[in-house]
């Protein structure tokens, strides 16, 4: 395994420069301290775990998701990571993150730099930076809704979006539906692409066609709403789902302004059953995701990553929270 002595052969220093630089001592220039860290992650340096309980050091990077206030859709992932992870003795950092700050550095080395052991990342998009340095980093990490298949040291934890489309589907057409659109965001995110699969896969499963003219995707929320939206209902869309509860909410302001009744003419089904779901008007039939539980598992697969067990992947069953945005299929 490459040392400190290593690092400092190949780039003609001081073993107590890289020593220096590895720690962020004062006296080292950031330029120097940046060519150490690069140079560490070029020959897979690996800084030795210290396992002083207030040396462990873990991150969750966060981007695009709301997890200050308690109704952010992050809170409860975080808190449950923080819940498994602080009590075992490590200590949690929550970073927020830019496409910026990836352009920076590569992610090996953002992590090496502050001494993190592994990582949890909440909502990265398939276009974000370190998702292409992911793919080949030495640094354990956990995925919310990503995955990573080349990469051992990489592990993906989310909801199990097959099961919850196909008990939304088996529960619209015992209600009569056999005309059900989706709606969701582009696909330039794997959850957009894992749901609208899914979507399909469902339809097929409960021998119901998936139209295309059926479906729309806009990575807006306004432009899936005033685009798509009335295109599913002039095709007679009975019910429809969508890839995300804030969008599902949307769909009902807009068919309700159209002066279509929910569910009277329209079943609307969202997912993810956010905070404010049983509080729209009707109260949104959802799937849920246990946020919580998520987080929970977060640390889980990330632990066992830590300790050279390489899981792929840990989906929580998915189940449909009845309300009152779904009903019988109009006559």
């Amino acid at each position: 395994m490459p040392t400190i002595n290593d690092i400092a052969t190949r780039l003609g220093i001081a073993k107590s420069s890289v020593s220096k630089a590895m720690n962020n001592a004062d006296d080292i220039s950031e330029s120097l301290r940046k060519k150490v860290l690069e140079t560490a992650v070029e020959i897979g340096y690996e800084k030795t775990r210290n396992r002083r309980s207030d040396q462990k050091k873990l991150c969750i990077l966060i981007e695009n998701m709301d997890y200050q206030s308690a109704s952010g859709f992050g809170h409860d992932i975080v808190l449950g990571f923080e819940q498994m992870a602080v009590p075992a003795g490590w200590s949690v950092d929550t970073v927020p993150l830019t496409e910026e700050v990836q352009k920076e550095s590569s992610y090996d080395v953002f992590m090496l730099s502050h001494q993190y052991e592994g990582s949890f990342i909440l909502g990265f998009s398939l276009l974000d930076p370190w998702m292409q340095d992911l793919k080949t980093a030495r640094t354990p990490t956990v995925l919310y809704d990503n995955y990573i298949q080349e990469n051992p040291l990489v592990s993906y934890v989310g909801a199990n979006n097959k099961e919850g489309y196909d008990i939304a589907v088996a529960y619209l057409k015992q209600l009569g539906h056999t005309r059900i659109g989706y709606l969701g965001s582009d696909m330039n995110s794997m959850i957009g692409r894992e749901r609208y699969m899914a979507y399909v896969h469902a339809m097929q499963q409960h021998s119901l066609t998936a139209e295309s003219a059926l479906t729309g995707h806009s990575y807006f929320v306004s432009e899936c709403v005033q685009k798509y939206l009335p295109a599913l209902l002039e095709q007679k869309a009975t019910a429809i789902l969508c890839e995300h509860d804030g969008l599902a909410a949307s769909v009902m302001t807009h068919c309700m302004e159209l002066g279509y009744q929910i569910p009277g003419d329209v079943s609307i089904i969202g997912f993810d059953d956010a905070a404010f779901s049983a509080f729209t008007s009707p109260p949104l039939t959802t799937i849920r995701q246990d946020r919580n539980a998520l987080g929970r598992c977060g640390y889980y697969a990330l632990n066992s990553l830590l300790n050279q067990t390489f899981i792929s992947s840990l989906l929580l069953r998915a189940e449909l929270v009845e309300r009152g945005s779904a009903g019988k299929v109009p006559l």
